[in-house]
């Protein structure tokens, strides 16, 4: 009997840390489209609305998918105490594209919420000017989607962030306004005058525009577990500098089609 209670107490030890894992849980929100370069740099800028510790990783990646690292912080996961505000800038030198950030929250317990407010900020030099921009944060979606006219958003583009470990697909579809429906499915479907399919990295991003050739109807659908997408705007001057139009919303699908 005595050499068992120390087994008993290990299992009980076991089961006990078993429970508080099985308890934690990450909350991700994503920054997307974020440029990066010789002129032009971004930050993730983090504050910390509650009154406890936080713990939050920082994990960036290039369009490629690659990594990026943090200026001046060799590591991506930070502690951020109750009210405090830290601001990382991402560290890309060259231009490789835009970069993008995934923001995880650690939450310790289902009791609680996340408190963890991101926001994103880009600068790039533009004619001997500074054009700051900000960045609107994301939550990725399984298999998004978009269709409409370009009428009121010609010159925009489609900015798409892979946000899983595994390849994402996307079908695009320029159309002149032609459609077509079969005997069995009665819905009138837009003629692709020029058809686009690509497959997307594991955390690669990648920017379409919504207009071709004249086109005048634009359709993006998408096959993935976790897939951002944002529409981007033009500012009035300057090249790679846009700020997200929000007043555009994409469909979701359920589940991903087998």
């Amino acid at each position: 009997m005595v050499r068992i209670a120390p087994i008993l107490l290990l299992l009980a030890m076991a089961g006990t840390s078993y429970t508080a894992e099985a308890q934690e849980r990450m909350f991700e929100s994503v920054l997307a489209s974020l440029p990066s370069g010789s002129s032009c740099w971004s930050s993730v800028d983090l504050r910390n609305l509650g009154d406890r510790m936080v713990m939050v990783e920082v994990e960036a990646h290039r369009s490629s998918g690659a990594l990026v690292a943090l200026v001046g912080h060799p590591q991506v996961q930070f502690r951020l105490q109750p009210g405090e505000r830290a601001s990382y800038r991402l560290d890309v030198q060259d231009d490789s594209g835009d970069a993008w950030v995934k923001i995880r929250e650690i939450i310790p317990s289902p009791r609680l919420y996340p408190v963890i407010a991101p926001a994103g900020t880009s600068e790039c030099v533009v004619d001997n000017q500074l054009r700051t921009t900000t960045r609107e944060i994301a939550y990725p979606l399984r298999n998004p989607w978009f269709a409409g006219d370009v009428t009121e958003i010609a010159g925009d583009i489609v900015s798409l962030v892979n946000a899983s470990e595994h390849a994402a697909k996307a079908a695009l579809c320029y159309s002149a306004g032609n459609l077509y429906s079969v005997p069995d499915a009665p819905v009138l479907t837009p003629v692709c005058s020029h058809a686009v399919e690509v497959q997307i990295p594991p955390f690669g991003a990648r920017q379409f525009p919504v207009q071709h050739e004249g086109s005048s109807h634009f359709g993006l659908k998408t096959r993935g577990e976790a897939i951002v997408l944002q529409m981007l705007r033009p500012l009035q001057t300057g090249v790679r500098v846009y700020t997200v139009d929000s007043t555009i919303k994409f469909g979701a699908e359920a589940a991903i089609e087998k």
